[in-house]
């Protein structure tokens, strides 16, 4: 039984007078109405009307659930309309989660505009290196970097990268040839802990892994970054977070031709059957703003 239909039929039955008159403003068969009231009545397990063939007159519990059904079918109205006022100007709060650097550098300037773009609009903006649950933690979205396990979590892309393993050509110059990632065995390492002491690496027959002893150990990619630009030694980064000092000749990129495989950006979410208007918003508005700013992998030497 369809409750929120028979809840209806009932009203619509007291109201218009009669059971043909609330299945002639239905719709429905008066047969129809019959077996909605009937149903609605089992299910509550009280008679809400007495029918006779010339009257019906509501019993007290029928009065009773009368006046709570007018109130709840007023409130899912209203409902209703708020729902469908919000996809025509979206409204409400977005919850969002990114990792730190990519979510400082590249996310929290596009929600600023967003903001400015749409008034309605209120974000809570998260940045962390650490993979949570959206559906747990409450969140509409999350920016993911690497490939998803199997899920149900919807994915779109919007670029990809790459770790690279860069240092400051000073270091470079008075340090040891690198040529091989075995080189690195008598080189200074700066560690990101998120990435652990053993780098991968590809070769011909497949992806090798280099066991690092690092001089410098942080958990924060800005760290390591500049202690690599200040000379320290040799780091790995995602090519998005070193793109600008590769750029600017800070850091030199070395065993290019061992990089692993480029990993993929993805904005994430659940139920793209029924994704709220705020969240479908957000990502057709920010989706290829994101695709324009994240840099290739490919880019500078």
């Amino acid at each position: 039984m369809d409750r929120l239909k028979a809840m209806a039929n009932f009203v619509r039955i007291v109201d218009s007078g009669s059971l043909s008159s609330a299945a002639d403003a239905s719709g429905q068969s008066v047969a129809s109405v019959v077996r909605s009231l009937a149903a609605l009545e089992k299910h509550l397990g009280v008679r809400l009307l007495n029918r006779t063939t010339r009257r019906m007159a509501l019993t007290d519990e029928g009065s009773e659930y009368l006046a709570w059904s007018r109130r709840m079918l007023a409130d899912f109205d209203a409902m209703q309309q708020r729902l469908d006022a919000r996809r025509q100007t979206p409204g409400g709060l977005l919850r969002l989660t990114a990792p730190v650097e990519f979510g400082q550098q590249h996310l929290a300037p596009l929600v600023s505009e967003f903001l400015k773009a749409h008034p309605q609009m209120r974000v809570e903006l998260t940045f962390s290196d650490l993979i949570v649950d959206l559906l747990d933690q409450g969140l509409d979205l999350a920016v993911r970097i690497g490939r998803l396990p199997d899920s149900s979590l919807v994915a779109r892309a919007i670029g990809r990268t790459r770790l690279v393993t860069c240092a400051s050509p000073h270091y470079l110059q008075q340090a040891p040839a690198l040529l091989h990632p075995q080189d690195l065995e008598a080189h200074d390492c700066i560690v990101y802990t998120g990435q652990g002491r053993h780098w991968y690496f590809q070769e011909a027959h497949g992806e090798h892994g280099q066991e690092i002893q690092p001089r410098l150990t942080t958990n924060q990619v800005r760290a390591a970054r500049q202690a690599a630009i200040d000379g320290l030694g040799v780091t790995r980064l995602l090519h998005y977070q070193a793109c600008t000092a590769l750029a600017d000749g800070r850091l030199q990129r070395v065993l290019r031709e061992f990089e692993p495989q480029d990993l993929p950006i993805q904005l994430v979410y659940p139920h793209a059957r029924t994704l709220p208007a705020r969240v479908r918003t957000f990502i057709d508005w920010a989706a290829p703003r994101l695709e324009a700013q994240v840099p290739d992998p490919e880019s500078f030497p």
